[in-house]
């Protein structure tokens, strides 16, 4: 990567890396005092902001000056949202079932193999998922039609992100859908329309650090695992097997898309079968 500050750069992926595990451990560290680990989910986009940060502050006078207020702003953007939607999500619940579940099997301590298996994972998880907005932040070429077509992509993911969550926060909302499918708004065209618009950020958070073929290569890692974890990982799958006995759920699966937002397929008519 021809003029890239590769020593800089190191320095940076080290710092990063600290900056990511201090906000992961400050949470461990508040999320045993209240024996409620659901609280490292707040601190996922909190971790991503911490990184971005670090990284303009580090790479003053080595990359170019809108390429790193843009993808630090874009980084903070969606990371601080995402903290605060989950934060008011789960406001007075009490642990996640999903981590109740993994503790429950732990051998030995339960906060040590949270801290080992939760936080330090998550973590390192930020650290890698975030190369895109650390090599961005490092390039010194002007912004160009990438850096364009990425912050396009983010924003529309903002969006369907932000519009998803709050469709199915108002639906949970109501006592009259306690135990229904939610299949209104984005959730009609998508079974995982905030996932989706997730996947849109971080392929939009790549590409304005396409600026050599070097530096694409080391930073499309971060989308790469971004979108496994979103659609065969701790994301859509997961969430699918939890909800797979709910009734209506297998009619919602039939007419609805499973990740791409797409027009509803039509219900079958009894007609249709007609010999």
């Amino acid at each position: 990567m021809t003029g890239f500050p590769w020593a800089a750069f190191a320095v940076n992926l080290a710092v990063a890396a600290g900056a990511a595990f201090a906000v992961m451990l400050i949470t461990f560290a508040v999320a045993r005092a209240k024996g409620v680990h659901r609280l490292v989910d707040i601190a996922w986009g909190a971790a991503f902001t911490a990184v971005a940060l670090t990284t303009c502050a580090l790479s003053a006078g080595y990359g170019d000056d809108g390429r790193r207020i843009l993808v630090t702003a874009a980084t903070a953007v969606w990371g601080l949202r995402l903290s605060v939607h989950i934060a008011r999500r789960g406001r007075g619940h009490g642990e996640d079932p999903r981590y109740a579940r993994m503790l429950a099997k732990a051998p030995g301590s339960r906060d040590a193999y949270a801290l080992r298996t939760v936080y330090l994972l998550q973590g390192a998880l930020v650290w890698l998922i975030s190369l895109p907005v650390q090599v961005a932040q490092y390039a010194a070429v002007p912004l160009g039609a990438s850096a364009v077509a990425g912050g396009l992509l983010w924003a529309t993911g903002c969006v369907l992100e932000s519009v998803g969550d709050f469709q199915l926060a108002r639906f949970k909302a109501d006592p009259a859908n306690r135990g229904r499918v939610m299949d209104r708004g984005l959730w009609g065209w998508s079974r995982h329309p905030n996932y989706f618009g997730d996947f849109l950020v971080w392929w939009g958070l790549f590409l304005p650090a396409c600026g050599t073929l070097q530096s694409a290569a080391v930073a499309v890692v971060s989308p790469l695992v971004m979108s496994y974890l979103l659609i065969c990982g701790s994301g859509k799958r997961l969430l699918e097997n939890h909800l797979a006995d709910r009734p209506g759920y297998a009619a919602y699966t039939a007419r609805t898309s499973g990740f791409l937002p797409l027009p509803p397929r039509r219900r079958p008519h009894p007609e249709d079968h007609r010999p």
